[in-house]
């Protein structure tokens, strides 16, 4: 199944690294955000990857041009440092396919450059390709496939705390609670998607404002509720947060390091 990832916006929330690079090259530990979702794909036996670049799409091609795969594996090193052995390999069976989708273009515009390289899939995978989470991705395509969704996302609680206020007439206050103790659940970022969303889009529309509105009156929007981990990038101090978790050993997004391929 093809894996698409919007990789072109600019990160206005992250200026402290999108003055030099794309949002999704921003590390975790000493790979890129990019690089840990498309491992998490791969888990789940999904490798072939369509990147829709733009703001500094070039950094992410020279990424992988160069890519250095001992960075993250074992080897064995012999005759004087001229002989490398990887003993395992990450992206040796990926393949990725590299699109300039425009350096202002909107995730529904994105998606509808990308359509071609879809090739005949019938269903396909899109990620915002900032966010990282622990769910269950077979499952997600299970219920999508089940309740004959045209389209389905990861849905998970806010992890930012800020508090609903229901208000009086008058101004005061009757009521306050944090988002998550509100029985709220936001949009994570994860979609599986029939190639039938192409009939619900129109050209300029944003993705899941039209399109998905669309889909709600026809009954065929469908929502994985997730209560795991899960964490979006949007600020630097998200991505602290997540390399602080790396480097402790506690990057639960890491699926691959504690379950069997493809389970």
């Amino acid at each position: 199944m093809k894996v698409v990832l919007f990789c072109g916006g600019f990160g206005m929330r992250m200026r402290e690294f999108s003055d030099t690079i794309p949002k999704p090259m921003v590390p975790i530990g000493y790979r890129p955000v990019l690089w840990h979702l498309m491992r998490y794909y791969a888990h789940f036996g999904h490798k072939d990857f369509i990147l829709c670049l733009g703001y500094q799409g070039d950094v992410i091609k020279e990424y992988f041009l160069d890519y250095k795969e001992w960075l993250s594996n074992d080897f064995v090193l012999s005759e004087g440092g001229r002989q490398v052995d990887l003993l395992q390999r990450d992206i040796q069976d990926w393949t990725i396919t590299f699109v300039d989708t425009g350096a202002k273009a909107n995730i529904g515009e994105r998606l509808l450059a990308v359509r071609d390289h879809l090739g005949d899939d019938e269903v396909f995978l899109a990620n915002y390709a900032d966010g990282l989470t622990d769910a269950r991705l077979d499952k997600i395509i299970a219920q999508h496939h089940e309740n004959g969704s045209v389209a389905t996302f990861l849905s998970v609680r806010p992890i930012h705390t800020f508090h609903i206020v229901d208000l009086a007439g008058d101004g005061t206050v009757r009521q306050i609670r944090e988002a998550r103790d509100a029985g709220m659940w936001i949009n994570g970022g994860f979609f599986v998607l029939d190639r039938r969303i192409f009939d619900y889009m129109n050209p300029g529309e944003e993705l899941v404002h039209e399109p998905f509105r669309r889909l709600v009156g026809e009954g065929l929007l469908g929502a994985y509720r997730h209560d795991g981990f899960w964490m979006g990038m949007d600020t630097f101090k998200d991505r602290e947060t997540l390399d602080d978790m790396y480097q402790h050993g506690e990057a639960v997004w890491e699926v691959w390091e504690r379950e069997e391929p493809g389970v």
